[in-house]
């Protein structure tokens, strides 16, 4: 059974800043000829490795509502040069817009449960996945989206 983590996206303001803080990686990486692996590094390695592995997805809290995802690929044990272990999650480039769901502030990663998660917002609302982030929020703020 498959299981999902939430993070907080510290430093980036809304969706379309992450998808272009990505965009702009893999541009830099294609630049000079090399591989890309989307990751992101915690300090913790989840315990629930193999749930997570069996088609989980990291969920991005933004500013306080979660409204993006990203699939999860691999968990790999790090050390870094300070010796201190640390985990990469590795994650598919493409980010995935979900339904926005508002979460408290929260250090380090959570697990979240597949009744836990927001629907991709493409399946959950026609056209919603065009509409600008601060749109998107207010609407569903007000119960409309």
């Amino acid at each position: 059974m498959s299981l999902h983590l939430q993070k907080l996206c510290v430093g980036v303001e809304s969706f379309e800043d992450l998808e272009s803080l990505i965009k702009k990686r893999l541009k830099a990486a294609c630049d000079k000829a090399q591989s890309y692996e989307m990751v992101h590094q915690t300090r913790s390695m989840p315990k629930e490795r193999d749930a997570l592995l069996d088609g989980g997805s990291l969920y991005w809290v933004i500013k306080g509502v979660m409204e993006a995802r990203q699939e999860i690929l691999d968990l790999q044990m790090v050390i870094g040069e300070d010796g201190i272990k640390r985990c990469n999650i590795v994650l598919k480039p493409e980010l995935i817009r979900t339904q926005p769901l508002p979460r408290r502030a929260f250090q380090g990663w959570r697990y979240l449960k597949i009744a836990d998660t927001p629907a991709d917002l493409e399946d959950h609302a026609l056209g919603a996945d065009k509409m600008p982030s601060a749109m998107r929020k207010e609407l569903v703020a007000l119960g409309l989206l």
